[in-house]
This record gives structure tokens, C-alpha cells and sequence, in this order.
């Protein structure tokens, strides 16, 4: 494949060269559609306006922050309010990059299972495939916001029938439309190397893709087989430091070993932060103070440099990575 130089963004196609720094993994607005048409008050406490606000306030020091360029990865399964960020776009000088694609550990909603299901008895085209391609190539809904990732999950039941269906409509949505794929998986079982073969299989190009939530794990081996595939790897959920797996220093001090063995040019970060959501309680959020979007500005990238990691590796990581891999590809 050869780069276009163009990235599908919420303000329109732009040029890869002009997203600068760039965190490829985050969440700014994550509500049920159900809650939030039929229990208001559970998905936006405060009130929509209030949380557009609060928003607009926190990517302005995003932004402010040092940050050009955030990939959005909220999909179905998570519930997109895309007409909610054209609105935050118009208040925050922001590049959005949004994700079409489904989360879920297995089985997706109803409606799409059952839509796979019938393409497959009657020998149709991959329903998940078709969905994103659209996504990508048509715009989302009316408001002519066309994703420019695609968003795909393994977690720790692993290759579900259903799980193996969305990989491989993703692996046919990236290949017919040339955007990327950025996937979840859980570190733990190392099931991101379950989901190369997929899209080996596939025939998906492998620098296309992007195996999220690999800063979970310090085990180097497992790192070191997903990148040397060509594939790369998210450090993405900073400030998440969940029991069981590594903390700040821990993830920094990987990253800098990656980097002094020549690896910076397959590695991207991320917070995976839920800027707002109606998936969390305050309780579970306050045990994550660090979890928020400028952690990366304010203290991993201070952190990264101590530890060794030379300016031109940061900008592998946080410009030029993020710009090779959203530049659609032909």
C-alpha cells in the first residue's frame, strides 16, 4: 500500500502532516443511547449542555496541554455521539479522528449478531465488514463525519465465532477503504498475537494495525513478536494503572527498553480515558486520579525523557506513528 497523506477527521479529510502530537487511543464521549434517550439523568447528571461544557473545557487543556490530535476509538457497543462531538469541534481547535467498529468480549448487539448470522446462511458479504465500510466511505449517520480507524476487540474469552467474524469484517473494511485498525486486547493472555493471525489470514498489511493495550504487559518477548510482525503496539492506557498491571514507572521503564533496541517506530500512546461516561460511578473514577488527558503531557513524557528516551524517539511515538498509520492507504 502507498499513503494518501489524507485522514478522515470530524472537520474533514486533512493531511496526515498536520495531526502533530497525537494520543491514538481515548474516549471523549461514551453514553448509552438507550440511557441517555430514556434515563437522562443517568447519562448526563448534570445535564448535556453542562457535559458539553465540561468537555470543551478539558480537551482546551488537551490541547493547551501540547496535544493536536485525538483518535477517538468510542464505537458501537459503546454508543458514538457524533453530532455531540461536531459541537466540541466547533469550540476546541482539535484534530478528532473517530473509529467505527464494535466492543464487546463476544457476542455484539442483537441486531448485529443476527445480521451476521443470516449473511452467513445465505453466503452474503462479512454484515460487520459492510457496516464500517460505510462508516468510513459514506459518513456516519447525516452528519457527514467519516471514521478514520477501525476499532476491534479480543479479550479474555478469546476467538469467539463472534469475536472472529468482527476481525474479519475489519480486516475487510481496512482493506477495501485503506484506513487502519486499532484493536483491545488483554494483555494478560496475549491475545494479540490470536488476533495477527486473523488478519494475517486476512491479508490485511500489518503496518495497518495497531494492537491496543499492550502497555498492560512488561514482557518484552510478547511485545517484541507483535512489532516484529510489523505491526504496533498501543503503551495507551496511562494513568489506568489497574491492579495487576504495571504502573507509571513500570510502563515507562518498557517503553525506554523497547526504544534503546530500536522498536520507537512501532509504538504509539494513550490514556484510553473516559473523558465522559455513563459506563463508571465517581467512586471507581477517583481511584484513578492520573487517569485523565493530559497525563501523558504532564508526567509520562517528563518521565519517558529521564528515562533516557531521546527527543527524536518521543516524536516517532507521539507525531510520526500516528501520522503514517491514519493516512489512509490505497
Amino acid at each position: 500500500m502507498t499513503s494518501t497523506g489524507s485522514v478522515n477527521t470530524v472537520r474533514g479529510s486533512t493531511s496526515a502532516n498536520a495531526l502533530g502530537r497525537t494520543l491514538m487511543h481515548e474516549h471523549i464521549l461514551a453514553v448509552s443511547a438507550a440511557l441517555a434517550n430514556d434515563r437522562p439523568e443517568i447519562a448526563y447528571p448534570d445535564g448535556k449542555e453542562a457535559t458539553i461544557v465540561y468537555l470543551t473545557d478539558l480537551l482546551q487543556k488537551v490541547k493547551d496541554s501540547g496535544i493536536d490530535t485525538i483518535v477517538d476509538l468510542t464505537v458501537f457497543g459503546h454508543d458514538r455521539d457524533i453530532p455531540a462531538l461536531v459541537e466540541l469541534n466547533k469550540r476546541v481547535d482539535l484534530n478528532i479522528v473517530v473509529a467505527t467498529g464494535f466492543y464487546t468480549d463476544d457476542e455484539p448487539a442483537k441486531t448485529f449478531a443476527v445480521r451476521q448470522m443470516l449473511a452467513k446462511m445465505f453466503d452474503k458479504p462479512n454484515f460487520y465488514g459492510e457496516v464500517f465500510t460505510r462508516d468510513i466511505t459514506q459518513g456516519i449517520g447525516t452528519t457527514g463525519v467519516r471514521a478514520g480507524v477501525i476499532k476491534c476487540v479480543t479479550d479474555t474469552l478469546g476467538l469467539t465465532e463472534h469475536i472472529t467474524d468482527l476481525l474479519v469484517g475489519a480486516a475487510i473494511a481496512c482493506k477495501e477503504t485503506g484506513v487502519p485498525i486499532s484493536t483491545h486486547t488483554n494483555a494478560a493472555s496475549q491475545n494479540g498475537l490470536d488476533q495477527i493471525k486473523v488478519f494475517t489470514d486476512q491479508g490485511v498489511d500489518l503496518s495497518r494495525v495497531i494492537i491496543g493495550h499492550s502497555g498492560d504487559t512488561t514482557d518484552l518477548d510478547y511485545l517484541k513478536k507483535i512489532m516484529d510482525t510489523g505491526a504496533t503496539i498501543g503503551s495507551d492506557r496511562f494513568g489506568f494503572y489497574a491492579p495487576g498491571t504495571p504502573g507509571l514507572e513500570a510502563r515507562v521503564e518498557t517503553i525506554a527498553k523497547l526504544c534503546e533496541q530500536g522498536y520507537a517506530d512501532r509504538i504509539v500512546l494513550a490514556h484510553d480515558s473516559m473523558m465522559h461516561t455513563d459506563w463508571m460511578i465517581p467512586e471507581f473514577v477517583n481511584q484513578h486520579p492520573k487517569w485523565v488527558p493530559t497525563h501523558i503531557s504532564d508526567d509520562v513524557i517528563p518521565a519517558l525523557r529521564a528515562a533516557g528516551v531521546p527527543e527524536t524517539q518521543l516524536h516517532d511515538m507521539l507525531v510520526r506513528n500516528p501520522a503514517r498509520l491514519l493516512a489512509r492507504a490505497a
